[in-house]
């Protein structure tokens, strides 16, 4: 598969760390992630309604979720966490295709969704993958994740592909 681009780039995203107030008056803080901060996202994780599993992931199992994020917090991708008092509430990442693209995936706790965090987790994300020089971003949503999709349409997503059950969507960060 390779996606579709837009044309045009979007830009004007911040970069992490940063802090900010969520739309329920929480103080959050963004911050790029290492491998030191897979203990943090395993507890998240751990915490993870099932029903907001999307495509297969978050795995369910603990040993499972440590060897994903060991794959998924490495040199090759981008990944950001937002904390609230200490504890990882989300968790966005991009993750290279072979394609020289990269692909978005962000989980948000469910007692934190509808907060703008994940808003301002895909806008840092996306910053820094600016700053790092990468160019074009895709992702595959479910059609019927409205939230989400709205989510993605804010911060600048186009959707190029929904020919299937899910949507396929994406951004130009800069041009080729």
């Amino acid at each position: 598969m390779t996606p579709e681009f837009p044309d045009e780039p979007v830009d004007d995203f911040p970069t992490p760390p940063r802090e900010f107030t969520d739309a329920e008056g929480r103080d959050i803080v963004v911050e790029r992630v290492d491998s030191d901060a897979i203990d943090d996202l395993c507890e998240m994780y751990a915490d993870f309604n099932p029903e907001d599993r999307a495509q297969g992931v978050p795995p369910v199992r603990e040993d499972a979720i440590e060897e994903w994020l060991e794959n998924v917090v490495d040199d090759d991708c981008l990944n950001v966490v937002a904390f609230y008092d200490g504890d990882a509430v989300g968790h966005a990442m991009l993750v290279p295709d072979t394609t020289g693209a990269f692909e978005l995936a962000i989980f948000v706790l469910r007692e934190y969704q509808g907060a703008l965090i994940g808003t301002e987790l895909v806008r840092s994300l996306l910053g820094w993958g600016q700053e790092e020089g990468i160019t074009r971003v895709w992702l595959s949503v479910e059609r019927w994740n409205d939230p989400a999709v709205r989510l993605y349409e804010k911060v600048g997503f186009e959707t190029t592909d929904s020919a299937s059950f899910e949507l396929e969507m994406a951004i130009r960060l800069a041009e080729t």
